[in-house]
């Protein structure tokens, strides 16, 4: 794993140095609420750790799509939370999520004062936008949407990947927040080239979600990781002059946008420090990939296979 040091070039392409700009002695733009707020380490593969990471995708992308596959009405969230476990330790990895984050002290952070993350990934049913905690208790029924967030550690790296789920027949809002929040993964993945900028794949979400009158969240991002779960860049999922850097060959980030049917804003269950919700109480959408900049533009790390 290559990190920039606190006196290079710093790698959003400001000409200042690391620690005067993104690092510790310097911060450009907002930081984005994510489950915590990230560590400035930005995670450049190289050709050695290249094949560690590539692993650690490829399990969570596999584990993903066949937990995916046994979704249908009257299952519980709590047996899609131990079918990733079980997957994930019969493959000699961790779950990610699981008491996350250990030794975390941000006093802003509500998480703190109500413990680590309980389950071992994430399951966001209808108006939740993301977060949601397994639970016996939530029975999928027909006509729901479900995203599934499963993140594995194996051998030290992280691999990131979600998927929305239809439990049943969806209604037609259903459809067009789901295959639209698709849509825009994919056209978001598809501005990551060494030529171009964050703000490039922000501005390409934001625009297709627009497009069909949709919210884009924007408290919740994407991240930089690697042997680290949650690192700079903070990938917004609409354009920021604020928070743009240049992509770099050997980035690895995810881009993850949540799209609402209504309004963008969202609300954390202050019970339990995790689940947030649209603030409207309207549909929530959300795809993810961990992606890595090449050369030549892009590779998704986290496709089935």
């Amino acid at each position: 794993m290559g990190k920039i040091g606190r006196n290079e070039p710093c790698w959003c392409g400001s000409g200042k140095k690391f620690k005067k700009c993104h690092g510790p002695l310097g911060e450009k733009g907002p930081i984005a609420t994510n489950m915590k707020r990230p560590d400035r380490s930005v995670q450049i593969m190289t050709p050695e750790t290249l094949p560690k990471m590539r692993a650690a995708c490829r399990l969570a992308a596999n584990i993903l799509a066949e937990v995916c596959d046994k979704v249908k009405p009257g299952i519980t969230t709590l047996e899609i939370d131990n079918w990733v476990l079980d997957l994930t330790l019969k493959a000699g990895a961790y779950p990610a999520p699981l008491n996350y984050p250990k030794g975390h002290t941000d006093p802003r952070n509500p998480v703190i004062k109500k413990g680590g993350f309980p389950k071992n990934c994430c399951t966001s049913i209808n108006e939740i936008v993301c977060h949601g905690i397994p639970s016996a208790d939530d029975v999928l029924k027909d006509g729901d949407i479900v995203n599934i967030d499963v993140t594995c550690i194996l051998d030290g790296y992280f691999g990131d990947t979600s998927r929305t789920v239809y439990v049943g027949t969806p209604s037609e809002e259903a459809r067009l927040v789901t295959e639209t929040a698709r849509e825009c993964l994919m056209l978001g993945i598809e501005a990551v080239h060494p030529k171009n900028r964050l703000i490039d794949i922000g501005r390409a979400i934001q625009k297709h979600a627009d497009k069909h009158k949709l919210g884009v969240v924007r408290e919740y991002t994407g991240h930089g990781i690697g042997t680290i779960f949650h690192a700079e860049p903070q990938v917004l999922h609409y354009p920021s002059p604020a928070n743009d850097g240049q992509l770099t060959p050997g980035m690895t980030f995810t881009i993850e946008p949540m799209i609402n049917a209504g309004t963008w804003e969202t609300e954390l269950d202050q019970r339990d420090g995790w689940t947030v919700y649209t603030l409207d109480r309207r549909l929530s959408a959300q795809f993810e990939h961990t992606i890595l900049v090449t050369d030549e533009g892009h590779e998704i790390l986290t496709l089935p296979g």
